[in-house]
């Protein structure tokens, strides 16, 4: 043993282990190993990114997953990354360059700005991977990957051109989530639906072939009215029947517009007629595709107006675009009111401001692998937990649409196509391009440049994020046509953790990429994690202040103590709500741990008693019914956290784990064996117990390592359960029981006299509060009718409750009122001769009866009340009645007490 400090200081603790376990190379995987393999990917955090809490919960349950498969013999590889974070990334340096040298990107060219980019990542990409390793992540570092490596690129370009070449990827001109403000396209991920109060403008459009008569229309865009070419109604509307067919006068530019009849028309939205704007409009675009109507473009990229026939308008940033709007139909007196509207407005996730559906040049891809992906959850070759995961991905795997690919971007993988100089113009106003053009010669389609580079200009765009790591469990592993040794161990990964919000983005397209690139699906489990709010349930954001930084409670808690008291209260299927003081009773555990083991220390070495066996170590058969409690409590712990484990309930084995150290063996078993400890004790009874404590100490270590990695360790090292050269994290569990051997009914009957005692002590400690002599020592019980085993145990009784004797006397004839307890050993009574004032507890207890008689009253008058009973809230209501049926309960104890006094 080497000895414990007095007080635990995780900070140190953590680190050194951490720098020990990197030094001995304990994380990374050895693919020519002969154990099975257990594999899992990181969900790739922004190079830029920081840690907040919801990659704590993440990362602390691939760590779990991770520590736990080597405890169980698998040679195990947790694959570590970066994502480059294309529209994040380049955001953040665009603003450097705005705020530091008033400059923009194309100021600098694209050559250059790639390079500010790079030093961007130089300096700042390996924040989040630090403060990951602050958390104890148990990750193979030598095997950590970037999506913008140069092998990984191949990759992305090695897939683009041959599903180019299967004809799953064009370019076409289609509606697409817009962001003003970073001048891209975005995924429907980048968009965040966020509640806003809007206004409902209902203004009157005049019919062309009856003047001053009217259709009125309500939108919440008059700006885009310049690009309304029709009026649409559903065939279904009464109301406008007569309608159809006819036209109306758009008010400007004046021009007039057909109204149509369509069933995506909703009749209870505003006024049940819908202005038509294709260009502006996901909804609209496909009314106007269905109609073949004209499309009309009135917004720049940038989110102004471009309707110079309307020159009042022309120019103005849309948001002020729609108040003159507004203004001029009041003026011609076609604005007929306005009205506040409760309605979800699309936010780019990075620019911050309303998105735009716009009309764009990108390119698309059409899903490979869509049947294999959809039917490898359905039959449960993969298995998404919580269950009820599955049916929202078979609901959007069922209505799946073109995936738009391209970003408007300089950082991220460029699009593998060039155009013949000659014939860019011609390609760039195509309406759209595919595998015919590649077959002219007219595009070149390859990872590498053509040959002869000066007759060619690549395509500006770069691919969407998501087109990068859809690649990640297997693009990782190896290069383009490598069968390396670590994708043959450990591919197709074991489990993958992830965010039930990326199932569409990330985890279905990873489906179909291992499919359609490897033949196989890419993992055989996906744990859904929690969302963390906070205690109002709210989200948490930097801007409602309720987002604590993880490192601020790592270096207040220490790591353990933070992923401890987060896995407690994480529940499967359920969002967590987050309390700061559940971390701080993580640390407290971690203490309660400590302490134990200094305990422990404290009572020495463990000298065998002389024996004639050779075994020195042969105690078992001195043990008594306390020690076998706490080892077969022990070898049931192991039993349900496997069972806990298979089913990937990770708070419910952080609440085993710690009800078994902080109630069964501290609360009861080291209380129940202290006397054993004493100067008084005999050498064998202190060698067995010592050699339980160490028994069960050591296996516990083992089963909570994965969960506080970093103290489990210190302990285990400290306590000379390892031999020097030894890490807890790379030591198998032992596979047997530690009661392996000993009869199941002699176990049982032994554990039922443990529990026994246990409630007794219990039922006596109540009886001690109940009349005030919980703190005296001199307390004595008589038991009647005692159990025929009682009496070896009737010292750990005395011990447990704090008597100062307890006596058996069956023909103990109890004077009247005196307390008595039934109790699983017999009748215990507690006589309070000579403990107690007993006139002055009488006076206690009356008065203590007379106020609960009072508030019983309030209470019955209250709930008899009927305006009460229907006014009130229904919780209110409940509430009141289980105050009503406690203070019952009270009041009859008080009574049998004031009884029991005579």
């Amino acid at each position: 043993m080497s000895e414990l400090s007095k007080a635990y200081e995780p900070q140190a603790v953590e680190a050194k282990w951490y720098a020990a376990w990197l030094e001995g190379k304990c994380f990374e995987a050895d693919p020519a190993s002969e154990k099975p393999a257990y594999s899992i990917v990181i969900p790739p955090p922004n190079v830029t990114g920081i840690l907040h809490l919801g990659h704590v919960l993440n990362n602390a349950i691939q760590d779990i997953l991770a520590r736990r498969a080597r405890q169980t013999g698998h040679e195990v590889l947790w694959l570590p990354g970066t994502d480059h974070a294309g529209i994040a990334t380049q955001a953040k340096v665009e603003r450097e360059l705005r705020e530091n040298e008033k400059l923009t990107r194309r100021d600098l060219g694209r050559d250059e700005f790639l390079k500010r980019v790079w030093a961007f990542k130089d300096k700042h990409g390996n924040i989040i991977i630090n403060q990951l390793k602050r958390l104890g992540c148990s990750c193979d570092w030598s095997r950590e990957r970037f999506t913008m490596d140069e092998a990984y690129t191949r990759w992305v370009s090695h897939v683009f051109v041959e599903l180019f070449k299967k004809g799953l990827i064009y370019r076409g001109k289609r509606m697409v989530n817009w962001c003003p403000v970073s001048l891209t396209a975005l995924s429907d991920e980048e968009v965040i639906m966020t509640p806003r109060k809007s206004k409902l403008y209902f203004m009157k459009y005049e019919l062309t072939d009856a003047p001053g008569e009217f259709l009125e229309i309500s939108t919440t865009r008059p700006e885009t009215l310049m690009g309304d070419v029709a009026v649409a109604v559903n065939p279904k509307d009464p109301r406008y029947a007569k309608y159809v067919g006819r036209t109306v006068f758009r008010p400007f530019p004046h021009a007039a517009i057909p109204v149509i009849a369509d069933d995506h028309v909703d009749i209870e939205f505003g006024t049940g007629a819908l202005k038509i704007t294709p260009a502006h409009d996901k909804a609209d675009f496909e009314i106007g595709l269905k109609h073949g109507l004209e499309i009309i473009d009135t917004l720049t990229p940038d989110g102004h107006m471009n309707c110079p026939e309307c020159p009042d308008l022309h120019g103005l940033e849309r948001f002020v675009a729609r108040k003159k709007a507004a203004a001029k139909l009041e003026e011609m007196g076609l604005l007929i009111k306005v009205e506040e509207y409760d309605n979800n407005v699309g936010y780019s996730e990075r620019g911050g401001v309303p998105i735009e559906p716009r009309i764009s040049m990108q390119w698309f891809l059409k899903y490979p692998k869509v049947q294999e992906a959809a039917d490898a959850v359905a039959n449960g070759d993969i298995k998404f937990r919580p269950e009820r995961w599955a049916k929202t991905y078979a609901h959007w795997m069922e209505n799946l649409q073109d995936w738009c690919i391209s970003r408007q971007l300089w950082w991220g993988h460029q699009i593998p196509v060039w155009y013949r100089k000659d014939k860019l113009d011609a390609l760039k106003n195509a309406e759209s391009l595919d595998m015919q053009d590649f077959a002219s010669g007219d595009i070149h389609v390859g990872v590498e440049a053509p040959a002869d580079g000066d007759n060619w200009v690549r395509d500006e765009d770069v691919m969407d994020t998501w087109f990068s790591s859809w690649l990640w469990p297997f693009a990782t592993m190896a290069g383009v046509g490598e069968e390396t040794a670590t994708l043959k161990k450990f591919y197709p990964t074991s489990d993958l953790v992830t965010g039930p919000d990326i199932i569409f983005f990330w985890v279905a397209r990873m489906i179909m990429a291992g499919f359609e690139f490897k033949d196989e699906l890419p993992f055989r489990n996906v744990y859904f994690t929690a969302i963390i709010r906070d205690l109002k349930g709210r989200k948490m954001s930097k801007s409602l202040g309720n987002s604590p930084d993880p490192i601020d409670l790592m270096e207040k808690y220490g790591a353990d103590g933070l992923r401890f008291g987060l896995m407690r209260i994480a529940p499967v299927g359920s969002d967590v709500r987050f309390d700061e003081s559940q971390v701080e009773e993580g640390r407290n555990f971690a203490n309660k741990l400590y302490n134990a083991c200094r305990f422990r220390q404290m009572a020495g070495e463990i000298e065998y008693p002389e024996s004639e066996s050779d075994d020195d170590h042969e105690v078992v058969g001195m043990a008594n019914c306390f020690h076998l409690d706490i080892l077969a409590k022990l070898d049931q712990l192991t039993v349900d956290l496997d069972k806990a484990y298979g089913d990937y309930r990770f708070g419910e084995i952080a609440a085993r784990l710690y009800e078994f150290l902080w109630n069964e063996f501290c609360d009861k078993f080291l209380e129940a064996v202290k006397g054993d400890l004493r100067e008084t004790a005999t050498p064998e009874a202190r060698a067995v117990t010592l050699s339980v404590f160490d028994t069960v100490m050591s296996r516990y270590l083992q089963l909570l390592h994965p969960y506080m990695p970093h103290v489990t360790e210190e302990l285990s090292q400290r306590m000379g359960f390892l031999n020097e050269d030894e890490f807890l994290m790379q030591a198998d569990l032992p596979e047997e029981p530690v009661l392996a051997g000993l009869l199941a009914e002699d176990i049982a009957t032994e554990q039922g006299k443990a529990a026994a005692i246990y409630e007794t002590a219990g039922r006596l400690r109540n009886l001690k509060a109940e009349y005030n002599v919980a703190s005296r020592r001199d307390v004595k019980f008589i038991i009647k009718g005692a159990v025929d085993w009682f009496d070896a145990e009737r010292p750990i009784l005395a011990l447990l409750t704090g008597a100062g004797e307890i006596e058996v006397d069956s023909a103990y004839a109890a004077p009247k009122g005196t307390p008595v307890s039934l109790t699983p050993v017999g009748e215990i009574y507690l006589p309070l001769e000579g403990l107690i004032d007993v006139e002055a507890e009488r006076v206690r207890l009356t008065r203590e009866i007379g106020k609960l008689e009072q508030e019983l009253a309030r209470s019955e008058a209250k709930l008899g009340n009927e305006s009460f009973v229907a006014r009130a809230p229904a919780e209110v209501v409940a509430q009141e009645k289980a105050r009503l049926e406690e203070w019952r309960g009270k009041l009859k104890q008080l009574g049998e007490m004031l009884s029991g006094l005579g």
